[in-house]
């Protein structure tokens, strides 16, 4: 500006009229972000949550990735269950499962509860009252089981985000086969994870995969449920952990190193950018979103629940991230919600409900 002004010299008209345009600018529209509240604490002793689903019964259901600001904690997963105003009902141990859960839901179909192991590379069918499971699905290799999804037939799908593998079994379950491998799901960034998140739209001709480690979407078209070749959908997602399809086919995508939630239509476009991160009150409770991992809605679609990881990747000898020196001080765990519509932008009077 100080430059502009040099060259313009004496023409003071001419300078009031080009500080004025500078300074005074309106932009055509802005993010009306919702904001993201505390659903609920996990309780004294919790770690970091992950997998989130919401039952039949209106209960919201949590598992525990295992981390503290300290490092891993031994013994087996915790499963928290909440009602719709965020009272925890029970807290269940899950029996035979190490203490590294990541995704879960209810199978569609046959309503049981299946939580992917993370630790132990397999998925458990749960009983999530008594805690007690038996093993639904086995892998190969060195296998980082992330998040599960289910195709209109039952067939299970779970991404692994170390071999860049898409598995799938039937909805009894039993080895999985290799039913996408592929590049673009795996990663050499950070968060060192690949294949994340992932969903199908309505048509199920897509299956939409978030990649964590590569901040992007990757599309994988199905003709009659043969995949096709993978290619990237969208870019630049800061950390794409979580994602669901409402029913119009939008994508919300939990950005868990931008604490926020990006919300995309079919084409790619983003739409609503929700929550954000509002700091840590005194005795060290996240206010917002703090590495948003997993999102669920709720059964009449009007709340969007978010785990918050709260993980410091500084555990796993990586560099800090930008939050890392926060998440060290968080001393108790939450979930938190959000209002699930799209606002609209600043300057525009469509704003919509996402269902």
């Amino acid at each position: 500006m100080q430059y502009l002004m040099k060259r313009l010299g004496s023409n003071t008209l001419i300078c009031a009229g080009l500080t004025a345009l500078i300074w005074n600018t309106t932009p055509a529209a802005a993010w009306e972000r919702t904001k993201a509240e505390v659903f609920a604490v996990l309780p004294d002793g919790s770690t970091g949550s992950e997998g989130i689903a919401v039952g039949s019964d209106g209960n919201v259901y949590v598992t525990t990735f295992g981390f503290n600001s300290q490092g891993a904690v031994a013994g087996a997963g915790q499963l928290y269950v909440y009602n719709d105003n965020g009272k925890l009902q029970r807290h269940v141990s899950i029996a035979g499962s190490t203490s590294h859960l990541l995704g879960m839901a209810f199978h569609p179909s046959t309503h049981v509860l299946l939580v992917i192991d993370f630790g132990a590379a397999k998925v458990l069918a749960v009983d999530p009252v008594t805690g007690t499971s038996s093993v639904f699905m086995t892998v190969t290799g060195g296998a980082g089981l992330n998040a599960l999804t289910f195709d209109s037939s039952g067939n299970v799908y779970v991404s692994d985000s170390f071999q860049g593998i898409i598995w799938k079994t039937g909805a009894s379950g039993g080895a999985g086969t290799a039913w996408v491998t592929n590049p673009l799901l795996t990663t050499t960034g950070v968060p060192p994870f690949g294949a994340n998140g992932l969903g199908f739209n309505k048509a199920g001709n897509a299956l939409f995969v978030a990649n964590t480690g590569n901040d992007t979407i990757v599309r994988i078209p199905v003709t009659a449920g043969t995949p096709g070749a993978p290619q990237v959908f969208v870019n630049s997602i800061n950390g794409a952990d979580g994602l669901i399809l409402d029913q119009q086919d939008n994508i919300w995508v939990a950005a868990n190193q931008a604490d926020e939630i990006v919300v995309l239509d079919p084409t790619g476009k983003v739409i609503a950018k929700l929550g954000d991160f509002d700091g840590l009150t005194k005795n060290g409770t996240a206010r917002g979103l703090l590495f948003p991992a997993s999102p669920a809605f709720s059964r009449d679609g009007r709340t969007l629940y978010v785990t918050n990881l709260e993980l410091d990747l500084r555990l796993f000898g990586a560099a800090q991230a930008a939050d890392s020196q926060w998440v060290a001080n968080v001393k108790h765990f939450t979930i938190s919600k959000i209002r699930a519509g799209i606002p609209s932008l600043s300057d525009d009077d469509d704003g919509h409900d996402g269902h």
